[in-house]
């Protein structure tokens, strides 16, 4: 009798477990997958397709493997999103809608974001992407709305966390740094540090703002940068900047060469939306106050978020394309 019962327990947890009938989502990359996992918790299965820690442009011959490793997944999927910039159309959407129409899965249909060029590595920019995306699961399941509601409530409450502390307000904005253009917005409009130059890819308003470019401005202007803190890199377009940092160095500035990323999952632990926020302000925030910071910090053990975690971004309420299943 023991026994039987025992097996009746066993069963029953098997229909009640996580995800048994989970919304399964395919995200283009890393900044939706964290959001929609964490909002969507035990109510949601979700994957990526790009590798975070190359920019999707880079990655024809990668794409193409990750379907392939994912395609008992991708061929079942409820929902398919994806910021539908320049780099999913070209590098990301079409792979996945031929991999579909290849073998006779069906067409697919994407929920995309309202503004594909949306910034999402800054507190604000996160928030707006984290209410567009429990949008998206409450289009899809109504019926998890208020858990999904929930979720997104915990999940801006971490992004507020991982925001400027006031002792942070008062020594990171006003630093002189160069600035990779794709980090402009969170260096500068979240940060508050003092643009002294960008520096952009040879493509980027016709090379006007190469490294080469700016180590020739260096030369002839070195008074412009003598207090310049730091040179910021972006990590998924490789390095541009050594010749920057060894321009100011020979010019007798101590700068530092620091590298933000815009995607969870691109460093060991850095996982989610939050800590993109938090591993950015880290690298700019002055030595003594980290030190100090870390020696007054209680000792945590961390704690498995439920699920992955996904990332990407959008002005909240954006309503485009809601519902993205197969035919």
């Amino acid at each position: 009798m023991n026994q039987i019962r025992i097996l009746s327990f066993l069963l029953a947890l098997l229909f009640v477990a996580p995800g048994v009938n989970a919304l399964t989502v395919v995200s283009t990359t890393t900044v939706l997958w964290d959001p929609i996992q964490y909002i969507g918790g035990e109510k949601v299965e979700a994957i990526y397709i790009a590798d975070p820690t190359i920019c999707p442009h880079m990655q024809a011959d990668i794409i193409p493997n990750r379907i392939q490793l994912e395609k008992n997944f991708i061929r079942d999927a409820d929902l398919f999103v994806a910021h539908n910039g320049s780099v999913d159309q070209s590098y990301v959407m079409p792979y996945v809608a031929d991999f579909m129409t290849a073998n006779n899965y069906g067409t697919v249909e994407w929920v995309t974001l309202e503004n594909p060029s949306m910034i999402w590595n800054t507190p604000s920019g996160a928030k707006n992407l984290s209410s567009e995306v429990a949008g998206w699961l409450i289009a899809a399941d109504p019926a998890n709305r208020t858990y999904y509601e929930t979720r997104l409530n915990d999940y801006l409450a971490e992004i507020d966390a991982a925001d400027l502390s006031s002792e942070e307000q008062e020594v990171i904005p006003g630093q002189d740094a160069v600035v990779m253009v794709w980090q402009q917005d969170a260096a500068v409009g979240w940060l508050g540090l003092n643009l002294v130059s960008i520096y952009a890819p040879d493509f980027y308003q016709g090379g006007k703002f190469t490294p080469r470019v700016v180590v020739d401005d260096i030369r002839n202007h070195p008074e412009k940068y003598r207090n310049v803190k730091y040179v910021i890199e972006n990590m998924q377009s490789g390095e541009l900047a050594k010749g920057l940092e060894e321009a100011l160095h020979d010019n007798g500035v101590p700068v530092e060469r620091v590298i933000f990323t815009n995607f969870p999952r691109s460093l060991p632990g850095v996982d989610s939306l939050p800590d993109v926020i938090r591993y950015n302000k880290g690298l700019v925030t002055p030595v003594e106050i980290a030190s100090a910071a870390e020696e007054t910090a209680p000792a945590q053990t961390a704690a498995p978020l439920p699920g992955a975690l996904a990332v990407a971004a959008i002005l909240g309420g954006g309503s485009l394309l809601l519902f993205t299943r197969r035919r």
